[in-house]
């Protein structure tokens, strides 16, 4: 009886590498690593403050007091969706203007356009779950940093704001 040899063929490598390549994507996908960092304890509470400001509203008190009373705002970080995350706070921020006298006073009072022109201006308290990372704090398998541009979405609002604190760990 003659022996028969196998070669691999093309089509045998490339079932290969894509049996390999599936599996690379299911041991470094996104979901199995939250999972872990959780399961391991890697995560902690995060608190994020994102500051709103100058976006035009009817009626700022509205959006403000929604928020609260939805507990939670999804959120969108580089335009790749997080899900939801806790609404701690909502503070109402007053715009400030600024007058410079001759004699170096300097001399500050509440701007009066707000009333006139109604815009939000607010400060978001949000907690979640996150990890210390290489380069900060990873919220969201996403690399977190003050000045990130962050995009909050209630049942009636959608707002851009910027991250301008971050406090990871025991809150």
């Amino acid at each position: 009886m003659a022996e028969r040899t196998r070669r691999l063929s093309a089509l045998d490598l490339g079932a290969g590498a894509a049996v390999l390549l599936a599996l690379a994507g299911v041991i470094w996908s996104p979901k199995l690593s939250g999972a872990v960092a959780r399961a391991t304890g890697k995560l902690q509470p995060v608190t994020v403050l994102v500051d709103v400001r100058g976006v035009p509203v009817a009626n700022p008190a509205d959006v403000i007091d929604a928020a609260r009373r939805s507990g939670a705002v999804s959120l969108v970080i580089r335009n790749q969706p997080h899900g939801q995350v806790a609404v701690k706070q909502v503070i109402p921020l007053q715009r400030k203007l600024s007058a410079v006298f001759a004699d170096g006073r300097v001399v500050s009072a509440a701007d009066p356009n707000q009333e006139q022109f109604a815009t939000i201006d607010a400060r978001f308290v949000l907690q979640g779950e996150g990890r210390k990372g290489a380069d900060g704090v990873v919220f969201g398998n996403q690399n977190l940093k003050i000045g990130a541009p962050i995009e909050l979405e209630g049942s009636n609002f959608r707002v851009i704001g910027s991250v301008t604190g971050l406090r990871l760990g025991a809150n």
